[in-house]
Protein backbone atom coordinates (compact mmCIF):
# COMPACT_ATOMS: atom_id res chain seq x y z
CA UNK A 1 0.00 0.00 0.00
CA UNK A 2 1.31 2.97 -1.17
CA UNK A 3 1.51 5.98 1.06
CA UNK A 4 2.40 9.88 -0.12
CA UNK A 5 2.77 13.06 1.89
CA UNK A 6 1.89 15.97 -0.62
CA UNK A 7 3.51 19.10 0.63
CA UNK A 8 2.28 18.75 3.92
CA UNK A 9 2.88 21.60 6.70
CA UNK A 10 1.77 21.12 9.97
CA UNK A 11 1.65 24.00 12.65
CA UNK A 12 1.40 24.19 16.57
CA UNK A 13 -0.12 26.90 18.23
CA UNK A 14 0.96 29.09 14.76
CA UNK A 15 4.40 27.41 14.32
CA UNK A 16 5.33 25.95 11.49
CA UNK A 17 6.87 22.67 12.96
CA UNK A 18 7.06 20.50 9.50
CA UNK A 19 7.40 22.61 6.06
CA UNK A 20 5.92 21.56 2.49
CA UNK A 21 7.14 18.20 2.74
CA UNK A 22 6.67 15.39 0.00
CA UNK A 23 7.92 12.33 0.16
CA UNK A 24 6.43 8.64 -1.04
CA UNK A 25 6.86 5.23 0.47
CA UNK A 26 6.57 2.43 -2.43
CA UNK A 27 3.92 -0.49 -1.51
CA UNK A 28 6.17 -2.95 0.50
CA UNK A 29 8.69 -0.39 1.35
CA UNK A 30 10.36 -0.13 4.54
CA UNK A 31 11.24 3.92 4.59
CA UNK A 32 12.80 5.60 7.60
CA UNK A 33 12.67 8.88 8.90
CA UNK A 34 16.31 10.34 10.06
CA UNK A 35 17.01 14.02 11.51
CA UNK A 36 18.25 15.66 14.64
CA UNK A 37 15.89 15.82 17.83
CA UNK A 38 13.87 18.77 16.92
CA UNK A 39 13.08 18.04 12.91
CA UNK A 40 9.47 17.25 12.96
CA UNK A 41 10.10 13.11 12.18
CA UNK A 42 7.03 12.52 15.00
CA UNK A 43 5.28 15.15 13.98
CA UNK A 44 5.18 13.86 10.07
CA UNK A 45 4.74 10.31 10.84
CA UNK A 46 1.25 11.86 13.35
CA UNK A 47 -0.24 13.15 10.40
CA UNK A 48 -0.15 9.66 8.81
CA UNK A 49 -2.59 7.53 12.06
CA UNK A 50 -4.30 11.29 12.25
CA UNK A 51 -3.16 12.44 15.77
CA UNK A 52 -2.49 15.73 13.50
CA UNK A 53 -4.19 17.42 10.76
CA UNK A 54 -1.49 19.25 8.28
CA UNK A 55 -2.31 23.03 8.23
CA UNK A 56 -1.64 22.44 4.03
CA UNK A 57 -0.96 19.35 1.89
CA UNK A 58 -2.68 16.03 2.26
CA UNK A 59 -1.02 12.17 3.05
CA UNK A 60 -2.57 9.87 0.89
CA UNK A 61 -2.88 6.06 1.55
CA UNK A 62 -2.97 3.78 -1.34
CA UNK A 63 -4.18 6.99 -3.11
CA UNK A 64 -7.04 8.11 -0.85
CA UNK A 65 -6.92 11.37 1.19
CA UNK A 66 -6.88 10.02 4.89
CA UNK A 67 -8.84 12.71 5.46
CA UNK A 68 -11.59 12.04 3.81
CA UNK A 69 -12.00 8.40 5.75
CA UNK A 70 -13.38 7.49 8.77
CA UNK A 71 -10.65 7.03 12.11
CA UNK A 72 -12.00 3.32 12.36
CA UNK A 73 -11.54 2.83 8.85
CA UNK A 74 -7.82 4.24 8.63
CA UNK A 75 -7.29 2.01 11.87
CA UNK A 76 -8.03 -1.27 9.62
CA UNK A 77 -4.99 0.29 7.16
CA UNK A 78 -2.68 2.03 9.50
CA UNK A 79 -1.41 0.88 12.75
CA UNK A 80 1.05 3.03 14.85
CA UNK A 81 3.57 2.41 17.79
CA UNK A 82 4.18 5.52 19.23
CA UNK A 83 6.60 6.91 21.01
CA UNK A 84 4.02 7.85 24.41
CA UNK A 85 2.16 4.96 23.87
CA UNK A 86 1.36 3.47 27.17
CA UNK A 87 -1.82 3.07 29.43
CA UNK A 88 -3.19 4.57 33.23
CA UNK A 89 -4.79 1.12 33.18
CA UNK A 90 -2.92 -2.26 34.72
CA UNK A 91 -4.46 -4.62 32.28
CA UNK A 92 -2.04 -7.70 31.21
CA UNK A 93 0.14 -7.87 28.58
CA UNK A 94 -2.19 -10.26 26.68
CA UNK A 95 -5.12 -7.77 27.15
CA UNK A 96 -3.19 -4.51 25.67
CA UNK A 97 -2.28 -6.90 22.64
CA UNK A 98 -5.93 -7.60 22.38
CA UNK A 99 -6.94 -4.21 22.08
CA UNK A 100 -4.76 -4.00 18.44
CA UNK A 101 -7.90 -6.21 17.40
CA UNK A 102 -10.88 -3.74 18.29
CA UNK A 103 -10.81 -2.14 14.55
CA UNK A 104 -11.68 -5.01 13.00
CA UNK A 105 -14.24 -6.73 15.84
CA UNK A 106 -18.19 -5.03 16.32
CA UNK A 107 -18.45 -3.30 20.07
CA UNK A 108 -19.31 -5.81 22.43
CA UNK A 109 -18.87 -8.62 20.65
CA UNK A 110 -15.67 -10.17 22.07
CA UNK A 111 -13.03 -11.71 20.76
CA UNK A 112 -13.00 -14.55 18.63
CA UNK A 113 -11.19 -18.13 17.83
CA UNK A 114 -8.94 -16.07 14.75
CA UNK A 115 -8.72 -12.94 16.62
CA UNK A 116 -6.87 -14.95 19.62
CA UNK A 117 -5.01 -16.66 17.35
CA UNK A 118 -3.22 -13.51 15.78
CA UNK A 119 -2.75 -11.86 19.01
CA UNK A 120 -1.05 -14.90 19.79
CA UNK A 121 1.56 -14.71 16.92
CA UNK A 122 1.93 -10.94 17.60
CA UNK A 123 3.66 -11.94 20.88
CA UNK A 124 5.69 -14.49 19.54
CA UNK A 125 6.53 -12.39 17.28
CA UNK A 126 7.51 -9.77 19.97
CA UNK A 127 9.06 -12.00 22.29
CA UNK A 128 6.28 -11.78 24.84
CA UNK A 129 3.99 -14.59 24.94
CA UNK A 130 5.52 -15.53 28.23
CA UNK A 131 4.30 -11.84 29.66
CA UNK A 132 1.22 -12.56 28.97
CA UNK A 133 -0.50 -12.80 32.30
CA UNK A 134 1.91 -9.87 33.94
CA UNK A 135 0.51 -6.59 34.56
CA UNK A 136 1.40 -4.24 31.91
CA UNK A 137 2.65 -1.48 34.76
CA UNK A 138 4.66 -4.36 36.59
CA UNK A 139 6.83 -4.31 33.04
CA UNK A 140 9.78 -2.99 32.23
CA UNK A 141 10.57 -0.26 29.93
CA UNK A 142 11.56 -2.74 27.36
CA UNK A 143 8.76 -5.38 28.11
CA UNK A 144 6.24 -2.59 27.90
CA UNK A 145 7.22 -1.63 24.45
CA UNK A 146 7.64 -5.16 22.68
CA UNK A 147 3.83 -5.72 24.42
CA UNK A 148 3.20 -2.40 22.30
CA UNK A 149 4.50 -3.86 18.99
CA UNK A 150 3.13 -6.92 19.55
CA UNK A 151 -0.26 -4.73 19.69
CA UNK A 152 0.35 -2.89 16.64
CA UNK A 153 1.47 -6.22 14.94
CA UNK A 154 -1.88 -7.90 15.86
CA UNK A 155 -3.82 -4.98 14.62
CA UNK A 156 -2.69 -6.70 10.84
CA UNK A 157 -2.56 -3.01 9.53
CA UNK A 158 -1.19 -2.44 5.86
CA UNK A 159 0.92 0.37 6.86
CA UNK A 160 2.87 0.29 9.86
CA UNK A 161 3.99 3.87 11.84
CA UNK A 162 7.14 3.38 14.53
CA UNK A 163 8.14 6.15 16.04
CA UNK A 164 11.43 5.22 17.72
CA UNK A 165 10.66 1.53 18.02
CA UNK A 166 14.11 0.53 19.47
CA UNK A 167 13.74 3.03 22.39
CA UNK A 168 14.27 1.18 25.54
CA UNK A 169 15.33 -1.94 23.81
CA UNK A 170 18.65 -4.15 24.51
CA UNK A 171 20.61 -4.69 21.23
CA UNK A 172 19.06 -8.33 20.41
CA UNK A 173 15.25 -7.01 20.50
CA UNK A 174 16.49 -3.47 18.63
CA UNK A 175 17.18 -5.66 15.36
CA UNK A 176 14.46 -8.15 16.20
CA UNK A 177 11.70 -6.05 16.34
CA UNK A 178 12.98 -3.75 12.91
CA UNK A 179 13.74 -7.70 11.41
CA UNK A 180 10.15 -8.61 12.33
CA UNK A 181 8.68 -5.25 10.63
CA UNK A 182 10.29 -5.57 7.71
CA UNK A 183 9.48 -9.37 7.18
CA UNK A 184 5.73 -8.39 7.53
CA UNK A 185 5.59 -7.46 3.67
CA UNK A 186 3.24 -4.76 4.22
CA UNK A 187 4.67 -0.36 3.94
CA UNK A 188 6.59 0.50 6.83
CA UNK A 189 7.78 4.05 7.84
CA UNK A 190 9.86 4.75 11.06
CA UNK A 191 11.49 7.43 12.58
CA UNK A 192 14.73 6.28 13.42
CA UNK A 193 17.33 7.77 15.43
CA UNK A 194 20.09 5.22 14.79
CA UNK A 195 21.72 5.66 11.47
CA UNK A 196 23.22 1.72 11.41
CA UNK A 197 20.04 0.50 11.55
CA UNK A 198 18.03 2.39 9.31
CA UNK A 199 20.38 1.36 6.74
CA UNK A 200 20.78 -2.09 7.54
CA UNK A 201 16.61 -2.26 7.69
CA UNK A 202 15.38 0.78 5.72
CA UNK A 203 14.25 0.65 1.41
CA UNK A 204 15.03 3.84 1.32
CA UNK A 205 15.82 6.90 3.58
CA UNK A 206 14.28 10.87 4.43
CA UNK A 207 16.34 13.27 6.26
CA UNK A 208 14.23 15.82 8.16
CA UNK A 209 15.96 19.25 9.52
CA UNK A 210 14.29 22.18 11.39
CA UNK A 211 10.81 20.86 9.48
CA UNK A 212 12.09 20.50 5.88
CA UNK A 213 13.04 17.52 3.93
CA UNK A 214 17.03 18.16 3.26
CA UNK A 215 18.04 14.86 1.31
CA UNK A 216 16.65 11.58 0.66
CA UNK A 217 17.73 8.44 -1.27
CA UNK A 218 19.02 4.92 -0.74
CA UNK A 219 21.07 4.19 2.30
CA UNK A 220 24.27 4.81 0.32
CA UNK A 221 22.96 7.69 -0.89
CA UNK A 222 22.11 9.32 2.29
CA UNK A 223 24.40 7.44 4.51
CA UNK A 224 27.78 9.53 3.80
CA UNK A 225 30.38 11.62 5.34
CA UNK A 226 29.13 14.78 3.91
CA UNK A 227 25.20 14.36 4.80
CA UNK A 228 26.20 12.91 8.74
CA UNK A 229 28.53 16.28 8.85
CA UNK A 230 25.76 18.79 7.54
CA UNK A 231 22.66 17.53 8.94
CA UNK A 232 23.98 15.77 11.84
CA UNK A 233 27.09 17.87 13.28
CA UNK A 234 29.22 15.52 13.80
CA UNK A 235 31.99 14.04 12.10
CA UNK A 236 31.94 10.18 10.38
CA UNK A 237 33.73 8.00 8.87
CA UNK A 238 31.80 4.98 6.56
CA UNK A 239 32.26 1.52 6.27
CA UNK A 240 30.39 -1.15 4.62
CA UNK A 241 28.57 -3.59 6.37
CA UNK A 242 30.66 -6.92 6.17
CA UNK A 243 27.81 -9.71 5.07
CA UNK A 244 24.76 -6.98 4.42
CA UNK A 245 26.81 -4.27 2.49
CA UNK A 246 25.32 -1.46 3.41
CA UNK A 247 27.04 1.74 4.71
CA UNK A 248 27.57 1.70 8.77
CA UNK A 249 28.36 5.38 10.40
CA UNK A 250 31.73 5.24 12.62
CA UNK A 251 31.12 8.50 14.97
CA UNK A 252 34.27 11.21 15.68
CA UNK A 253 34.48 14.90 16.07
CA UNK A 254 32.90 16.88 13.24
CA UNK A 255 36.67 18.33 12.14
CA UNK A 256 37.59 14.98 11.59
Amino acid sequence: MRVVYEDVTVEIDGTPIVEAVTLAAGSGQFVGIVGPNGSGKSTLLRCLYRALSPAAGRVLVDGTDIAAVGMRENARQVAALTQDATTPFDFTAAEIVATGRLPHTALLRGTRRRDREICAAAMATADIAHLADRGFLSLSGGERQRVLIARALAQQPRVLVLDEPTNHLDVQHQYSVLSAARSLGITVIAALHDLNLAAQHCDRLFVLHRGRLVCSGTPHEVITAEVIGRWFSIGGHIVTHPRLGVPQVIFDEKDC
